[in-house]
């Protein structure tokens, strides 16, 4: 117990030491031992190297979940070492509430033929975009929560030992710069009436005396300066160490882009693929056949077909002539190329965005990035329009164009 009492103690009195000696330092009345600009260099970009591999998780982690109460969840499991429950991604949410509804509107009519596909393709966004969370929390987030939580803390501790073992180099230059001071003073004028308690020894002079202190002053200068140096240098090899660091987040940012890469790809294809489904669709988007009404004999067919191309207003329309073939069949699939001629004037162009291929003879097919020429037929689905490319004509959907002026 007296040797945990004296320890104490000790301690006590370096603690006090250490913050007069950095207080002084702060104030400007105590000099203050200066590391190298290479030191420093490596400080600055390790703390760098900290500051940004926090924001950089915290923002990962935001993107992978945006839900607050779900990462908080995620991280309290996480301390306690306990496996994350399997939680449903919107997108499979989704999926199911557009299958519950379809088998509730009935799957075989028009609106719950495409609350299936679309819910079977948001139930294929859901699974990739888990696996792509679970790719990057491997191969990302993990890499740099172990740099934060191991090798930092491993920096933070040994620069802190370096900051205690400076001060205490400071302490003992400090004390020995007062030792010497007072020896030439006593040397230049010996007085022998000290009243310091080691100077009630009638026999020593006071020269003999701070000639002591001197010694003891230089010998703690010494062993403050060996464990200064030996500590610095352990604290520069983990300093280096931040490039081997650099080069692994490195290697985990090309993981997390490849991973980003084929997610979105994945998503890329499939919304094609629905598209080209929903495209080989077209009474989904006019509407089921019971609440379809003939319009009125007293509309002229020009009316009917400005109603019924709301989104294409632009799109010159090929007027009705005695003798031309019927347009209210060509819009419903019936449609015959060789007997469709192009207005006079006003066509417009468009780019292809999406390869589309053709269902059958009465469309046609598509590259991406083609131009074609394009125009409408009165009656015909808003959705639709008629291609042109050289001698080839057919049939097109307007959500794989765009239009140009």
């Amino acid at each position: 117990m007296d040797f945990n009492v004296k320890k104490l103690a000790s301690d006590a009195g370096v603690f006090f030491t250490r913050a007069v000696q950095f207080t002084e330092e702060k104030l400007g009345q105590a000099e203050k031992t200066e590391l190298d600009a290479h030191f420093e260099n490596l400080l600055a970009r390790a703390d760098s190297t900290k500051n940004w591999t926090e924001k950089i998780l915290r923002q990962t982690e935001v993107l992978l979940q945006p839900n607050p109460s779900a990462r908080v969840e995620e991280f309290l499991y996480e301390k306690l070492d306990r496996k994350v429950p399997s939680r449903v991604t919107n997108g499979e949410l989704l999926a199911q509430y557009m299958l519950e509804a379809a088998n509730d509107f009935g799957p075989g009519t028009p609106y719950g033929k495409t609350l299936i596909k679309v819910g079977e393709t948001q139930r294929r966004l859901g699974a990739a975009e888990r696996d792509f969370i679970h790719s990057s929390s491997i191969n990302f987030l993990t890499p740099l929560r172990n740099f934060l939580e191991g090798d930092w803390r491993t920096i933070s501790k040994e620069r802190r030992i370096l900051q205690n073992r400076r001060l205490d180099l400071d302490v003992s230059k400090a004390r020995l710069k007062k030792a010497k001071a007072a020896e030439a003073k006593a040397a230049a004028v010996p007085d022998f009436h000290e009243t310091r308690p080691r100077n009630f020894v009638l026999s020593a002079s006071a020269s003999a005396l701070w000639n002591d202190e001197v010694e003891k002053a230089e010998h703690e200068l010494r062993v403050a300066q060996t464990e200064f140096d030996r500590q610095a240098e352990v604290t520069r090899l983990l300093l280096e160490g931040i490039s081997s660091t650099h080069v692994n987040h490195l290697r985990c940012l090309h993981e997390f882009a490849e991973s980003q890469t084929n997610y979105y790809a994945q998503c890329y294809q499939y919304m094609l693929d629905l598209q080209k489904q929903l495209g080989r669709l077209p009474g989904t988007f006019v509407g089921n056949a019971e609440s379809t009404s003939p319009p009125p004999a007293t509309t002229s067919p020009t009316t009917v077909a400005a109603a019924t191309i709301p989104v294409v207003p632009t799109i010159p329309v090929v007027p009705t002539v005695v003798g031309a073939p019927n347009p209210t069949a060509a819009a419903e699939g019936t449609l015959n190329p060789n007997e469709v001629k192009p207005p006079a004037s006003g066509t417009r162009k468009a780019r292809v965005l999406y390869d589309y291929e053709a269902a059958d003879s009465s469309e046609l097919a598509l590259l991406a990035d083609e131009m074609i020429t394009v125009y409408s037929l009165p009656g015909m689905d808003p959705d639709w329009l008629i291609g042109e490319r050289g001698n080839q004509k057919g049939k097109v959907p307007v959500t794989y164009l765009e239009l140009l002026s």
